[in-house]
């Protein structure tokens, strides 16, 4: 009989900008490997309603167009949603974060990541300049 492990770290992210995309693979292939699971599944989670974790390639021009196309679907303007109303001023970021998705969930085998061509784990900020956790938690044998 094989006993499933559980292993969770928490990472602390705090963006030099209010809108920022961070690479964080490396630093959560090392929790992996801290973990020393094999085979299993590693789930990475935005524990902020304004952030979001997402997978892609590391390429400036991507992340340039990502936060372009975010700006033009939902612009930053304080004025335009009800949610700011409430003495907020960060409606936009909420609606980002549930554009560009929560979580993602990576399979390890042999010990690594088991990715497709170029993809990585990005941290995305949309209401940033103040320290916020990211859960990485790892299940497997």
């Amino acid at each position: 009989m094989t006993i499933m492990k559980t292993y969770t770290q928490y990472l602390t992210i705090n963006t030099k900008n209010k809108i920022e995309f961070i690479n964080i693979t490396d630093r959560v292939e090392q929790i992996v490997k801290k973990s020393g699971v094999s085979e299993g599944l590693c789930l990475v989670n935005a524990m902020h309603i304004t952030a979001s974790v997402f997978i892609n390639d590391e390429e400036d021009g991507l992340k340039a167009d990502f936060r372009k196309w975010l700006e033009n679907l939902i612009p930053e303007d304080p004025g335009r949603y009800k949610h700011n109303l409430t003495g907020e001023d960060n409606a936009h970021a909420h609606l980002k974060r549930t554009v560009m998705g929560r979580e993602v969930v990576v399979a390890i085998t042999k010990g690594c990541f088991d990715f497709g061509p170029w993809e990585q784990i990005f941290y995305g900020e949309f209401d940033g300049k103040r320290p916020k956790r990211v859960l990485v938690k790892i299940l497997g044998e």
